[in-house]
C-alpha cells in the first residue's frame, strides 16, 4: 500500500504497470468508522489517500513499485500536499506489509536521499506496518480512465502515465488494469 497525493494519479500508474493485477483507491492510516471520502477530506482522520497494489512477483518486484513510486507517481518532497492538492490525508506513505518491505523501503528513501536523486529531502513515512486498508467508494475507482477529460486528469494524473511510458518502457502496458474488470470476473 502506497500514498502519494490524490489516488486517482498513483492508481492509474499503476494501473498501467506491467505484473500489477489489481490497483485500488482507498484509504490507510486511520480508523474504519472515518474510512470515507467526505470525512477523510476534512484531514482529521489520520487516513491518507492510498493504493493497495497486487502484483505478480514473477513479473514485478516490490523494488520496482517502489522505483516508479519514486519515479513518476508522485514527489516524495512534498509534505502533506501533492501539487494541487493540500492536507494530511494526500501525504506521501509506505504502508509495509511485512518487515521485509519495511527493510527494503527505509533502504531505498535513504538511497535516493544519499544520492541527493531530489532537490529536497524526501519525506516519505515508512513506519506504520500492517495499517488496514478500506477501498474507496465506487466512484473513484478507476476514475482517471473512465473520466479522460477531466481538467484534473488532463493536468495532474495523464502526465505521470506518459512519465511511465516513457521512462519504464519495459513495464508499462497500454490497457489498464481496472477494478470494474476485477469485479465482473469475481477477483
Amino acid at each position: 500500500m502506497i500514498a502519494g497525493g490524490c489516488f486517482w494519479g498513483v492508481q492509474a500508474v499503476f494501473q498501467h504497470t506491467k505484473g500489477v493485477t489489481k490497483a485500488v483507491s482507498g484509504y490507510a492510516g486511520g480508523d474504519k468508522k472515518d474510512a470515507d471520502y467526505d470525512r477523510v477530506s476534512s484531514g482529521r482522520t489520520g487516513h491518507a489517500e492510498a493504493v493497495q497494489i497486487t502484483y505478480d512477483p514473477k513479473q514485478i518486484s516490490y523494488g520496482t513499485i517502489l522505483q516508479i513510486f519514486f519515479s513518476v507517481a508522485h514527489n516524495p518532497t512534498e509534505l502533506d500536499r501533492q501539487g494541487p492538492d493540500h492536507g494530511p490525508q494526500y501525504r506521501t506513505e509506505i504502508f509495509p506489509q511485512n518487515e521485509e518491505q519495511a527493510a527494503v523501503a527505509k533502504a531505498y528513501v535513504a538511497q535516493l536521499d544519499a544520492a541527493k536523486a531530489f532537490k529536497g529531502k524526501i519525506v516519505t513515512k515508512t513506519g506504520t506496518m500492517k495499517a488496514a486498508f478500506y477501498p474507496a467508494e465506487a466512484y473513484h475507482q478507476d476514475y482517471a480512465t473512465l473520466h479522460p477529460n477531466n481538467p484534473y486528469i488532463v493536468f495532474n494524473d495523464a502526465p505521470k502515465v506518459e512519465n511511465l511510458k516513457r521512462m519504464f518502457p519495459d513495464a508499462f502496458r497500454d490497457k489498464p488494469v481496472l477494478v470494474a474488470d476485477a469485479a465482473k470476473s469475481g477477483h
